[in-house]
């Protein structure tokens, strides 16, 4: 393991901030308010940001508009905090974004989860391998979703690209992901939860060392409370940030997690911080969920 990866191992070992895109009136997208909302971020103690994540949209985006989120969080970042790239698409289209993030500066990249809808085992590495590959400098972290997918697969991509140095794992399911660490490797790679805070406690109690986070935006002293309480093991602490977060995090999962961005955007827009508006096929909240969401976002310490 060189130095260079331990550095980026440790960066994953946090609170993995998923900032998300602020659009102007006109639908494009807001940079001075981009600007803003990251650098909120970095002056509330996150270290690690990710650009063009699920929360930012990152499906609804053009890819210049990748490109440009890319430039701002790099930009904004600067020495203050390590910046993990999402890249995805096509396999050409996922080569050039991380080879685009490289050329910035970033020295890492999140894959997420091919879209596609027929994933074999063997194409999944295939996928995962070809950017790994095509960027081998920089710590790559797959970001997994599928259930089925065996830990041996993933032992099998590091083998083949030892840049594979994490993993931002979002099954539904504790007991999984436990097994699926311990097949994988528990000590081999950096373990995020990819469900975000209500999934922290329990995936930490099976290895995890980081989790991701779109509530951050709005609120980013509850979640370094919460890591900071499962690093020294204070589960109880933990869980008092877990009940102050329950409703929002309940709001943002319904329906198959249909207002999870939206969510996040209300709550910031609650408090001035941004336009509400999402782009398709997302859609705004109705006044009661609002007036809702607004609440929550009151209470909390800011």
């Amino acid at each position: 393991m060189t130095a260079t990866y331990e550095t980026q191992r440790a960066a994953l070992a946090e609170v993995v901030a998923i900032p998300v895109t602020p659009f102007s009136e006109d639908g494009t997208i807001d940079r001075d308010t981009h600007r803003a909302l990251l650098r909120r971020l970095l002056d509330g103690g996150v270290r690690t940001l990710t650009p063009n994540g699920n929360t930012g949209e990152f499906y609804a985006l053009t890819p210049e508009e990748r490109q440009l989120v890319t430039e701002l969080t790099i930009e904004e970042a600067g020495d203050r905090a390590a910046v993990l790239v999402g890249v995805g698409h096509d396999v050409p289209t996922a080569v050039a974004s991380a080879r685009y993030a490289r050329a910035l500066g970033a020295r890492m990249v999140m894959v997420h989860q091919p879209v596609h809808p027929y994933v074999s085992e063997g194409g999944w590495l295939d996928y995962h391998r070809a950017v790994a590959e095509s960027v081998p400098e920089l710590g790559v972290v797959p970001y997994i979703r599928n259930p089925r997918l065996p830990g041996a697969r993933l032992a099998e991509l590091a083998d083949l690209c030892p840049n594979v140095i994490g993993v931002k794992y979002a099954v539904p399911d504790a007991a999984r992901f436990a097994a699926f660490a311990r097949d994988a490797g528990l000590e081999r790679f950096v373990w995020v939860a990819g469900l975000a805070e209500p999934y922290a406690p329990s995936y930490f109690s099976a290895g995890a060392t980081g989790f991701t986070s779109g509530l951050v935006n709005v609120a980013p002293s509850l979640s370094l409370n919460m890591i900071e309480a499962l690093r020294s093991g204070d589960y109880p602490a933990a869980m008092k940030v877990w009940e102050q977060i329950r409703r929002f995090e309940e709001l943002r999962a319904a329906d198959a997690s249909a207002n999870n961005v939206t969510v996040v955007k209300e709550a910031l827009a609650s408090l001035g911080l941004c336009r509400r508006e999402v782009r398709p096929p997302s859609r705004e909240l109705s006044e009661s969920e609002r007036s809702e969401v607004a609440g929550i976002a009151a209470g909390w310490p800011l």
